[in-house]
């Protein structure tokens, strides 16, 4: 059946918001990372502003001592605020416009609470400021929306670039490898327990993508050098991402081709600077 949250290894637990639609599929997964032996809580990414989530979050976290943001996507910081003032404690994010109190948040930072420690690792990419969370304890990651429990990511052009994209999916790779980390915790959908595997796919599905978006580009370039308008001009610049879209994910449900569309803006802007 369907993705609903739960617990995961020694510390975490997710709960899922009630915010499904196309681009959140079941929803927001807000993780609460408890060390077992502790009444002390870290809740990352609260989500969205509804009262029924907040108090669903309350009854996994007990004392919250630091909620973190993985970006700022409103489905996962719209209620950070809010919910970091219902416990006294701060909102801590790489963007200050989303910060709560006076401590950031940033690569290499180390979030120690009642024995638990969260490593910050910057991955920008999808967005310009997000961030991935280890939890050494239980060899798992936080991606929020840098990897997804299923399907693919937007990278979300112009804040979004591909480049910073590729580089976050190789370190995290790296990161895996060398810190023998096996889980994926999603921002949203299913918990992956193959977080290797996960990360060559996204490689490999957006190297296949640009390999597509290179050959779309060709084709409707080659129409316009053939000049013939009876071939079918090829579209003006700001039509082009979205005659691009039509081509290479005709395979996707055109209610997602917007934020394809950014997508493929960030991969044109990508291809431009080869």
């Amino acid at each position: 059946g369907g993705w609903s949250g739960g617990s995961f290894g020694d510390t975490g637990t997710c709960v899922l918001a009630p915010n499904a639609d196309v681009m959140t599929l079941d929803g927001t997964n807000t993780w609460v990372l408890r060390d077992p032996g502790s009444s002390r809580s870290v809740v990352v990414d609260p989500g969205p502003s509804i009262d029924s989530h907040l108090d669903a979050i309350d009854a996994a976290a007990g004392d919250v001592s630091a909620v973190l943001l993985t970006h700022h996507h409103a489905d996962h910081s719209e209620a950070a605020r809010e919910y970091a003032e219902r416990h006294g404690c701060g909102v801590r994010a790489l963007d200050p416009a989303y910060r709560l109190g006076s401590e950031g948040l940033g690569e290499g930072d180390v979030v120690a609470v009642g024995g638990l420690e969260v490593h910050v690792v910057a991955t920008p990419g999808h967005t310009a400021d997000s961030l991935s969370f280890v939890v050494p304890q239980d060899r798992a990651v936080l991606t929020g929306d840098t990897v997804l429990g299923r399907g693919t990511t937007v990278v979300a052009h112009p804040d979004g670039q591909l480049g910073a994209y590729l580089a976050s999916l190789q370190r995290l790779h790296a990161l895996c490898g060398e810190q023998g980390i096996t889980t994926v915790w999603p921002g949203h959908g299913p918990v992956i327990d193959d977080a290797l595997g996960a990360l060559d796919l996204y490689l490999a599905h957006r190297e296949q993508r640009l390999e597509q978006v290179r050959k779309a580009l060709r084709d409707l370039r080659g129409v316009e050098r053939e000049g013939g308008a009876h071939l079918g001009a090829a579209p003006p610049h700001d039509t082009l991402p979205r005659a691009v879209v039509e081509v290479v994910y005709a395979d996707v449900d055109p209610v997602l081709w917007g934020a394809a569309e950014l997508s493929v803006r960030a991969q044109l802007a990508y291809l431009e600077g080869e």
